[in-house]
């Protein structure tokens, strides 16, 4: 089995407040995030029963997109850092 301590970092902090806030997003932009997330918005039939237009679910998908790019970035940058400063502080690299 996998250690998911070292091998799956967290992509999320949990502020003051005891929030779960994504990395890269504000808590409103996480909690949109995590709305438009559910299944129940992202499936076909959600247009049928709920009523709710195509361009919606469309522009749903697309606000997703935005903000799942916008977290994915952040988090590769701050992954790229921290990797960074375990190699300074690492005992296996010679830096003389």
């Amino acid at each position: 089995m996998i250690d998911q301590r070292r091998n799956a970092p967290r992509r999320y902090f949990v502020d003051r407040q005891g929030h779960r806030v994504l990395i890269g997003l504000s808590l409103d932009e996480t909690s949109e995030f995590e709305a438009l997330d559910l299944p129940s918005t992202n499936v076909d039939h959600a247009v049928v029963e709920q009523g709710v237009s195509g361009a919606a679910v469309a522009a749903g998908e697309i606000r997703w997109l935005e903000l799942y790019s916008k977290h994915e970035g952040a988090w590769r940058a701050w992954i790229a850092q921290s990797r960074a400063g375990e190699a300074d502080n690492s005992d296996f690299v010679n830096y003389v």
